[in-house]
């Protein structure tokens, strides 16, 4: 087999091939991607107690639920995190985006191969004659042909370069999603463990109610044999009593379930898991406001929201690449015999090198209905960002209004309580008197059972929208007290996700 030189015509398409790609490689199609601009609030709408902090992005993040300082919270946190099946698939999608992220980088580099192919064919003798001057002979033949191939794009139009950009703010989107998962996933379960600490509270009312209750009726009871109560008394404290306990059995069927919502967050199957009552005083943590732009760098759904935006940016640059030539360089060496033995000698050496283009003429609007699709895309994820800036600007703002109506509420309701047990003391001496009917001490056994209900519910709330606060800052992060009465340390934040 004799050695050929290239083409004279096909090293001068080469050569014009590279110094396109040389003067275009710096180009790419499509605008590039700028973050676009907020218009946010210079600072939040507050009132006392709060007042403006300035967050400490050097603290490390992520277990905020500490700052409760509740040892029980602190051990579902850890076990939800460990366990929970829908961060385990959020996990799963951010490494499937970072395997994307590096196969789109791959085009970056020259594909390289090694091909091989062994056969041994039969041609027919009575084939069409390609020449008439030559018959046909019938073989059989052995073919072995091993090649090593190069392969490469010239990224002419940047579409190589888009894709990876595209690919690259997708998985950092993925990575947002991920933290933003997290922080659902751990504000969900304090919402649920508040409100079953906050029913523990009321229920504990009521088992107190339900005592002072048992001791009023035996009171009128003893009355009632003496003669000195009528049976209306009686029948009065009875059905007080009655109803009060079938309060109980609703509480408890309310609380059932927020125990199996906690296990099911954990993990844990609903019915191989339980939670103890317990009362204790529940006094939400201080939260460090910050200023409004400080939600834009810390929230995972904004930070989502915002690399979606750059990954549909980056696919109308692909779009419109594909407007342009397409370059792939090639080349093979390899060898071809009939014999193993003679497979690796001179003559058997066979090789290519070429470059193929190709641009689209005509496609009946496909490609420009491609780029409008890519567009419109874009804008919907514009606005999608607008939507959730606006989002978390109101929830912050209720939160934080929520909470000092909150605070202010429950002095009040302490109070309340103190006005209700003093008029149901009252109420007692002056029934135990002869002075009024046992009507005035039910009514006042029913004000002060709903005053301490109200109360239990409201430090219930307090609980639940600090977390609600919490989730509405991204997470939170060290640094000074902003909540004078809290009486807490600022708690510690989620782990930021950067813009880019």
């Amino acid at each position: 087999m004799r050695l050929r030189r290239p083409s004279p015509v096909l090293a001068p398409a080469l050569a014009a091939a590279l110094a396109a790609a040389i003067l275009l490689g710096g180009c790419a199609a499509g605008p590039d991607y700028r973050k676009p601009d907020s218009e946010l609030p210079a600072a939040w709408k507050i009132e006392p107690p709060w007042r403006e902090s300035t967050p400490g992005d050097s603290v490390a993040k992520g277990t905020w639920w500490e700052r409760f300082g509740d040892a029980r919270l602190d051990a579902l946190e850890q076990q939800a995190l460990a366990a929970n099946p829908t961060l385990a698939v959020a996990n799963a999608r951010l490494a499937q985006a970072r395997s994307q992220a590096n196969a789109a980088n791959a085009g970056l580099f020259p594909q390289i191969g090694i091909n091989a192919r062994a056969q041994r064919a039969a041609i027919s003798a009575n084939r069409p004659l390609t020449n008439y001057a030559a018959p046909n002979f019938g073989t059989v033949q052995n073919d072995l042909t091993p090649s090593f191939t190069v392969g490469y794009e010239l990224d002419l139009a940047g579409r190589v370069r888009r894709t990876i950009e595209s690919a690259e703010a997708s998985a950092q989107q993925s990575q947002a999603d991920f933290e933003n998962v997290r922080l659902l996933l751990t504000t969900d379960l304090a919402a649920n463990y508040y409100n079953l600490r906050a029913l523990d509270i009321e229920l504990d009312v009521l088992q107190r109610s339900i005592a002072l209750q048992r001791r009023a009726l035996d009171l009128v009871s003893a009355r009632h044999d003496l003669g000195a109560a009528s049976g209306l008394d009686l029948a009065q404290q009875q059905a007080l009593l009655d109803a009060t306990l079938t309060q109980v059995d609703v509480l408890a069927k309310q609380r059932s379930q927020f125990e199996h919502a906690i296990a099911t967050l954990t993990g844990t199957a609903a019915p191989l898991f339980a939670l103890a009552p317990e009362v204790a005083e529940l006094v939400p943590p201080a939260v460090p406001l910050g200023v409004p732009s400080d939600v834009l760098e810390r929230r995972p759904d904004v930070a989502s929201a915002e690399r979606a935006m750059a990954a549909a940016n980056a696919q109308i640059g692909v779009a419109k690449s594909a407007f342009y030539p397409s370059v792939i360089l090639g080349s093979a060496i390899g060898g071809e015999s009939g014999t193993f033995g003679s497979l690796f000698n001179l003559p058997s050496l066979v090789w290519s090198v070429g470059a193929t283009a190709a641009v689209t003429l005509f496609d009946g609007g496909k490609l420009r209905a491609n780029l409008s699709f890519a567009q419109a895309g874009y804008d919907g994820t514009v606005a999608n960002y607008r939507r959730v800036v606006l989002t978390a600007m109101q929830e912050v703002e209720d939160g934080i209004t929520g909470l000092s109506a909150l605070s202010r509420a429950n002095d009040q309701q302490r109070r309340a309580v103190g006005s209700a047990r003093q008029v149901l003391d009252m109420a007692t001496a002056r029934y135990e008197g002869g002075a009024t009917g046992y009507l005035d001490v039910i009514t006042a056994q029913q004000g002060l059972l709903g005053a301490e209900r109200t109360a239990a519910q409201l430090r219930g709330q307090q609980m639940l929208t600090a977390v609600f606060l919490v989730k509405a800052l991204g997470g939170d992060w060290g640094g000074a007290s902003t909540l004078a009465d809290g009486g807490a340390k600022a708690m510690k934040g989620m782990k930021q996700v950067a813009a880019k």
